[in-house]
């Protein structure tokens, strides 16, 4: 009767090892256990990661030692003591290096077995990026194993440990499922044959959804609720990497959906999906595009009206000016033509992130924008004695686009290769057609882009630091807009370059079947 006994709780506590161990393995949340009087206790390799601290100089210290604000700390202590726990307070939080990260704070109470308060757990959410939710687990899921053995190893040499090792067990258990529970971000674990095997509360109300309606069901039986239809998407892409999405939903959240394989012995056992609510983010960066907009046009009128008057005044309709005045005025004329030019883009933009781009769509002769291009620089390629070459096939096909875009495409490249490009070197423009997609090249022999910076080459304001001292006109948008265009048609962009060596910038753009 005694051995069965045994063997039922130390089946018990394996079966509870598994449990914890399962709901850790994926947990990146940055936790703190913080004493009756709020000293810090222990804390994980996450929060060390989080603060720049090691574990030695947290320990002992104050919780408030990593905030700014200490009234807020002695807030969020009072009211979990008198309420339990506190959810999603945002405070400041200083790293080692004084650094300052924004944070979304959670705490929930913990007692002893009489029920007398003991002091709390604080989790810490970054709410300045989302977080990756598989760093530095697995040392904690070792230290987790090796308590359990311990437990186990003393269960076989004294039956009478068995109930202790039980409620030290289910004490770890409650505390996963508490830092799950209190995650500010919703969380759904789906297992190797598509089940969902775990939603937390923050998921169900971003979900609508109870999770005793959803438990256990697969993801084809997911699909006939309509709060799953945007997450379903997810699983559309390949679900072997880490990959995101935006999952806008019916009630008008935004919700960043992130997919992250659940790994054991090199085995994908099921997908974490981590639901980030951005919905506040998207309405500000609305409001941002918006303004962008607004003040662009207002600028518009007004500079159209002073490059008006100065051309007036240049042509002498006000009368006779002196050699100095002209040269003052040619300058202001200069300045106005590159804020419009700058306007123009700023719009551009606006447009592109609203996704209006792109409209009057139609079979266009290809040769013929590069042949508008090359006259329209003709003057300057001439000017800085360039050495310059078109190549093309005798028969190229139509391609369907949006002519002014691309034409806008086509001349900010070729404004970079002649502006970047030194007097007396060479530009190269090539068209070339394949099966499936009529290719573009444009080859300069100018300044290069240092290889450090080539991976922003295609963002917003992004100018080389080799050029900004040389050339000092540039608004950095050119490439950007240049690219949307370019995907908003189908294509590809990309580029080849050697700083002080020049740059080769390609894109291709798709052949319809139908024209």
């Amino acid at each position: 009767m005694e051995e069965d006994k045994f063997k039922i709780a130390r089946e018990d506590v394996e079966d509870l090892e598994i449990y914890i161990k399962e709901f850790s393995d994926f947990l990146p949340l940055a936790v703190c256990s913080v004493n009756p009087v709020g000293v810090i206790i222990n804390v994980n390799k996450a929060t060390e990661d989080l603060t720049n601290y090691i574990s030695l100089e947290l320990v002992g210290e104050s919780v408030s030692t990593i905030f700014s604000d200490k009234k807020k700390i002695e807030e969020i202590e009072k009211e979990i003591t008198e309420k339990g726990s506190v959810h999603g307070k945002e405070l400041i939080l200083i790293t080692k290096d004084k650094k300052e990260i924004p944070m979304s704070v959670s705490a929930s109470m913990r007692k002893d077995r009489e029920g007398n308060y003991i002091g709390y757990f604080i989790g810490l959410t970054n709410i300045t990026e989302l977080k990756k939710f598989q760093e530095d687990l697995e040392k904690k899921v070792k230290e987790r194993t090796k308590e359990l053995e311990d437990s186990k190893k003393s269960l076989i040499k004294m039956l009478e440990d068995v109930k202790e090792a039980q409620e030290n067990a289910e004490e770890e258990k409650n505390k996963t499922l508490a830092i799950i529970t209190n995650f500010t971000d919703g969380l759904l674990v789906f297992d190797r044959e598509g089940k969902l095997s775990l939603i937390n509360y923050q998921a169900e109300l971003f979900l609508g959804v109870k999770s005793q309606d959803v438990i256990d069901k697969s993801i084809s039986e997911l699909k006939d609720i309509p709060a799953f239809n945007s997450i379903m998407k997810i699983f559309k892409k390949d679900t072997k990497n880490v990959s995101k999405q935006e999952l806008p939903l019916e009630n008008g959240q935004i919700l960043e959906g992130s997919t992250i394989p659940i790994i054991r012995k090199g085995q994908n056992i099921g997908n974490l999906v981590v639901l980030h609510n951005i919905t506040r983010e998207k309405a500000i960066e609305t409001m941002k595009s918006d303004f962008v907009s607004l003040t662009a046009h207002q600028l518009r009128t007004p500079l159209s009206a002073i490059k008006w008057t100065l051309k007036l005044l240049l042509k002498g309709d006000f009368g006779k000016i002196t050699k100095d005045q002209k040269e003052f005025i040619e300058r202001m004329s200069r300045s106005t033509e590159r804020m419009i030019l700058l306007i123009g883009d700023l719009l551009n933009i606006t447009k592109i992130e609203e996704g209006r781009y792109i409209f009057d769509m139609a079979p266009t002769d290809m040769e013929t924008i590069v042949l508008s291009a090359i006259s329209l620089y003709k003057v300057p390629i001439e000017k800085k004695k360039i050495e310059f070459t078109f190549k093309k096939p005798k028969k190229l096909p139509k391609v369907k686009m949006d002519v002014e875009k691309i034409k806008l495409a086509v001349q900010n490249l070729f404004d970079n290769a002649i502006k970047y490009t030194h007097s007396k070197g060479s530009l190269q423009v090539e068209l070339s057609c394949g099966t499936n997609e009529l290719e573009f090249k444009i080859k300069d022999s100018g300044m290069g882009i240092p290889k450090s910076q080539q991976e922003r080459v295609f963002s917003k304001f992004f100018r080389g630091a080799n050029v900004t001292k040389i050339v000092t006109e540039g608004t950095g948008l050119g490439l950007f807009i240049t690219k949307n265009i370019i995907e908003a048609h189908g294509g590809k962009i990309w580029f080849e370059s050697e700083e002080n060596k020049g740059t080769t910038f390609y894109f291709t753009l798709p052949l319809s079947k139908n024209i």
